[in-house]
């Protein structure tokens, strides 16, 4: 392949991916407006990016006293969004526009808003539990309170008649409850499960961002030609304007003629400003299309180090995640009680409020028995929206440590079709379940085609599901999901999000397909070298309007620094139970058409008969492809090149299928 063709090629490659910091100045333009839409809403809700509207908040938050339970959740609703919007600014912002005390900033508001909620959650449940006498049931003599919302539950029971034989708390029309030992039915305390649909318990994960080294002296040296622009043109235009002094001096009949060599040197300075401008602004998108490539290429690097050690029962967030929220398991000590006097009712506050009851105690001397404080036995229900592929793991917090750890649960049993898990639980605490974050991975096949104008289905399939997955201009959607070939009902079906909300509601649902930087130590994979994926994702998504993709099995035999796949233009009419796929081989810098088939017994690289190499994807298939279709690819709608390729690079199809 010649010189003079392949710059060309890449010259006309180059023009075709302006799409991509296109597609990035219109999300500029989104985060900006916004902002002046919350601006001009004047809600009272604080603007999440500006520190000061957001410890005002919280400072007022925290004055406020004597909220009920009822009232805690509607605010919660509030402060879940703060959280969720502050998560998107850290998700959504390039990397290299996210300053270190910016990410500071907000994740010390997320932990604050999280803490803040937390305690008044406490709160409010010491202020039901105060009422417990007058919230009696007539039967047991017990207070029993179930409190349900789209984000939070609330079970509660108070010991009121301290009964020995009364050890097994049912919640009315529920299978959740508890076994209590005899100690502690005869006790005045009460049992709480607040199980948050949300997970505040984990840490934060950390905010990637790349080596600045690459994409700042990219940056440094684009200002630098911006202003080498401006020297030069203002230069210019000064010694127009010296000529237009000596020209000035001229005598009197020449007059006229001075008038028009100033509306000459008039225009050439207009001139020479719209020139400067122009120059400006492919320089900007200069910029903006090397910090996109930078953020791309972040997303599929492998990091070289494993996370920190963990000891035996640690569980790794690197290689489990959680599903299904947080469920608070409390003992209480059961604070003084209303009473009635004289039409008034008179209760005694503790100063030290809401306290946690003690099992087993510190000290045991007292207790004759060996086996004076058993295990607990817990019946959860696993939250309706959440998929677990295998049997749930229960883990339970380690305060101290500050990390989920396996130990202290034991006689863990689940019913999947009444979605109830029983475990025995040494000491109460925050508890969640949790499944392997890879359990979908690697993947078995893949497929990406053409739905109509600017709409693709991306079909990703696994050892237990298929998932099929919508995206149109800068949106994605999840279309199906298949268990054992049966069609599974998931809340987010037809729902329209936006990539990196529908990828994080993926992943809660628990239908992870989305590797990390730290994937490939826990899954084997058919790693491929992250600048040949980069190439790979964007000219698929250049070309997806139009053509179909299909994995190859011959991608696993080729080295890491090619990919095979399948690929062919995709016509409406046409039957696609045989489709007449092509198989295409890229290195990043030269495209070709391979002689084998699917079906062939041998890998080979042999090129196909009665065709050339290319430098791009774009170039090969137009060899074998219509008119109209590549007249589609160039007529794309840039946001929804931009959406595909992010669910590529997301998905990672070359290095985990």
């Amino acid at each position: 392949m010649d010189l003079e063709r392949r710059n060309e090629e890449l010259e006309e490659l180059y023009l075709l991916e302006r799409c991509f910091p296109e597609a990035e100045k219109l999300k500029q333009e989104t985060r900006m407006l916004s902002q002046w839409k919350h601006y001009i809403q004047c809600d009272g809700s604080p603007d999440p990016s500006i520190a000061q509207e957001m410890n005002t908040f919280i400072s007022l938050w925290k004055e406020k006293t004597n909220e009920t339970f009822e009232e805690v959740i509607e605010k919660s609703k509030v402060v879940l969004n703060l959280i969720e919007k502050l998560k998107f600014i850290l998700l959504e912002t390039p990397p290299c526009d996210l300053q270190d005390k910016n990410i500071i900033q907000y994740q010390e508001s997320i932990l604050q808003l999280q803490e803040l909620l937390h305690l008044k959650f406490n709160v409010a449940t010491e202020i039901l539990l105060r009422q417990a006498s007058t919230l009696a049931d007539l039967d047991s003599g017990n207070m029993e309170k179930v409190i349900k919302d789209e984000n939070v539950t609330l079970y509660v029971w108070a010991n009121l008649k301290k009964n020995p034989r009364h050890r097994s708390v049912r919640f009315s029309e529920t299978q959740i409850g508890f076994e209590i030992p005899r100690i502690l039915a005869t006790s005045d305390i009460a049992v709480r499960l607040l199980h948050t649909h949300y997970d505040h318990v984990s840490a934060l994960h950390p905010v990637s961002t790349p080596s600045k080294e690459h994409t700042s002296s990219v940056t440094e040296l684009v200002k630098d030609d911006v202003e080498n622009v401006e020297k030069a043109i203002s230069k210019e235009v000064e010694e127009e304007s010296k000529q237009q002094e000596k020209q000035s001096h001229l005598i009197q009949e020449e007059k006229l003629k001075v008038e028009e060599e100033q509306d000459d040197i008039e225009v050439k300075m207009s001139s020479a400003e719209e020139e400067s401008e122009a120059i400006k602004c492919e320089l900007e998108m200069k910029v903006l299309s090397e910090t996109v490539s930078a953020a791309q290429l972040l997303l599929v690097e492998n990091s070289s180090e494993k996370p920190d050690f963990f000891e035996n029962d640690m569980v790794d967030l690197f290689q489990f995640t959680t599903l299904g929220g947080v469920y608070h398991l409390d003992i209480l000590e059961l604070p003084p009680q209303c009473k009635p006097v004289k039409g008034w009712m008179i209760v005694e506050i503790l100063k030290e409020g809401l306290q946690k009851y003690t099992y087993p105690p510190e000290t045991t001397e007292d207790f004759e028995t060996e086996n004076a404080f058993p295990p607990i036995e817990v019946t959860l229900e696993v939250h309706e929206n959440v998929i677990f592929f295998e049997n749930p793991m229960v883990v339970r917090w380690d305060a101290e440590g500050k990390h989920w750890r396996t130990d202290g649960i034991s006689n863990v049993s689940y019913k999947p079709n009444e979605r109830l898990i029983t475990f025995s639980l040494d000491t109460f605490g925050p508890v969640t379940l949790i499944q392997d974050a890879h359990i979908n991975m690697p993947y078995q096949s893949w497929e990406l085609r053409p739905l109509d104008v600017n709409k693709v289905l991306l079909t990703v399939t696994t050892v237990f599901t298929e998932i099929q997955i919508q995206i149109k201009e800068n949106l994605c959607m999840l279309s199906s999901v298949k268990l054992k070939d049966k069609k599974h009902i998931s809340i987010l079906e037809g729902t329209w999000m936006t990539p990196i909300p529908f990828i994080i509601a993926l992943k809660e649902a628990g239908l992870n397909i989305f590797p990390t930087r730290y994937s490939h130590f826990y899954v084997v994979i058919n790693n491929k070298v992250p600048l040949v994926e980069v190439k790979a994702y964007r000219q698929m998504a250049l070309l997806s309007s139009t053509f179909a993709f299909g994995w190859s099995k011959w991608n696993l035999l080729c080295n890491s620094t090619k990919v095979v796949f399948k690929v062919r233009e995709h016509l409406p009419e046409e039957c696609t139970e045989n489709p007449n796929w092509a198989l295409l081989m890229f290195s990043g810098d030269r495209a070709q058409r391979l002689k084998i088939k699917e079906e062939s017994e041998a890998f080979s690289e042999a090129l196909k008969e009665e065709t050339e190499f290319h430098s791009t994807l774009y170039h090969m298939v137009r060899d074998f492809a219509s008119k109209e279709a590549m007249e589609k690819v160039r007529s794309s709608n840039c946001q929804f090149v931009n959406s595909v390729c992010h669910m590529l690079l997301s998905t990672r199809l070359l290095s985990y299928s």
